[in-house]
């Protein structure tokens, strides 16, 4: 099976230039073939009569070598293979576009999500130190697993750089037989039927005041100033310990469910639509549903336990998890499940969650 390995660079001044070239040359290669295929999509759509092909990712990469590199000289500082992986993944864009499994592919600013992606000669050379083409040896802060790879992604947050590989791993045996049912919430994060409460890091909410004023001090500084730096370099480190905290609380809670329960049944929650619902946007946003479900996707998969997702429509709130009556209505205030039936009281979520793990069962 494999896995996604990613730690931290330890690097100079030097290298942390020559990755933000590679990072505005694979952004520049981007822009330039998303410029030119929406070009030629809006001359397909005003000229039915003489379409012209849409270029697949080597036709990008041809236009790109004839058109662009001779003009820009500075694209021969960089690896071959970063305008290349960048010219791939637009290709992959546009094909989810039209396949209508995702919107079109958006411009890239620079600052902003910045990576690149480096194909070739890259060797592990010992446990803190990895080679990679044109930039040559870089330093971590933990150990790598010594095996052959192909390709590297490197990336940045905020001030930090990190590497990125796939590692192949061996699927572990689950001796558990055990069932749990999970019922995910906004109030905490996931009740289980054995009775036990996550409760989520709602780091979004801790810091979501701290976070307004850093933007609203940063709203009248020249742009390109280094005050104007350095107040964005606060924001960005700002939400990088946000979505840690919030990734530290879901693998924790995924590692738990897959290493120690046979059978996992979670709900298959249309979490798009419930976006929609601008009250609760912000705290399911905040909990990370969507991250959460392709954790234990692929950790259920590594642990040997199985994971089941039950149908969205599954009555699992409204239905009686001692003697199986089912209500009518139930209003988000009720946070008791009282049966009208047999008079049974129990908590909401620890009800639901009993009755995802009988689905099964």
């Amino acid at each position: 099976m494999l896995l996604g390995f990613k730690t931290e660079l330890k690097i100079n001044n030097l290298e942390r230039t020559l990755l933000l070239k590679h990072c505005g040359v694979s952004r520049h290669a981007w822009n330039w073939g998303l410029a030119l295929t929406k070009q030629i999509l809006e001359h397909n759509f005003l000229n039915p009569d003489s379409k012209i092909k849409f270029p697949s990712e080597i036709d990008l990469h041809k236009y790109l070598v004839a058109l662009v590199k001779s003009e820009n000289p500075w694209y021969y500082e960089c690896s071959k293979s970063a305008p290349q992986s960048a010219l791939r993944a637009l290709s992959t864009a546009w094909k989810r576009c039209f396949q209508k499994v995702s919107s079109q592919p958006r411009f890239k600013k620079k600052g902003k999500n910045d990576s690149f992606t480096l194909e070739g000669i890259c060797r592990i050379k010992d446990s803190f130190t990895i080679q990679v083409p044109k930039i040559g040896k870089l330093k971590t802060y933990e150990k790598l697993p010594q095996i052959q790879i192909k390709s590297v992604t490197i990336s940045r947050q905020a001030d930090r750089w990190f590497i990125s590989f796939k590692i192949d791993t061996e699927i572990k045996e689950n001796q558990h037989t055990s069932i749990v049912g999970v019922d995910l919430g906004v109030k905490v994060l996931a009740t289980l039927s054995t009775g036990k409460v996550i409760e989520g890091a709602k780091s979004y909410r801790r810091y979501k005041a701290k976070l307004s004023r850093l933007q609203w001090l940063n709203r009248s500084k020249t742009i390109g100033s280094q005050n104007w730096k350095r107040a964005c370099l606060k924001i960005a480190k700002l939400h990088r310990k946000i979505t840690n905290l919030r990734k530290d609380t879901i693998h924790k809670l995924t590692s738990l469910l897959a290493k120690n329960h046979g059978t996992v049944v979670i709900e298959n929650l249309n979490v798009s639509g419930m976006m929609k619902n601008h009250k609760l946007a912000g705290a399911i946003a905040d909990m990370g549903f969507y991250e959460l479900r392709r954790q234990l996707e692929y950790k259920c998969q590594l642990y040997g336990s199985k994971l089941v997702v039950v149908d969205r429509w599954f009555p699992s709130s409204k239905t009686c998890s001692s003697c199986g009556h089912k209500k009518e209505i139930l209003s988000l205030s009720e946070r008791v499940f009282s049966c009208l039936k047999c008079n049974f009281k129990i908590d909401r979520d620890l009800n639901a969650a009993i009755n995802l793990s009988m689905a099964v069962s």
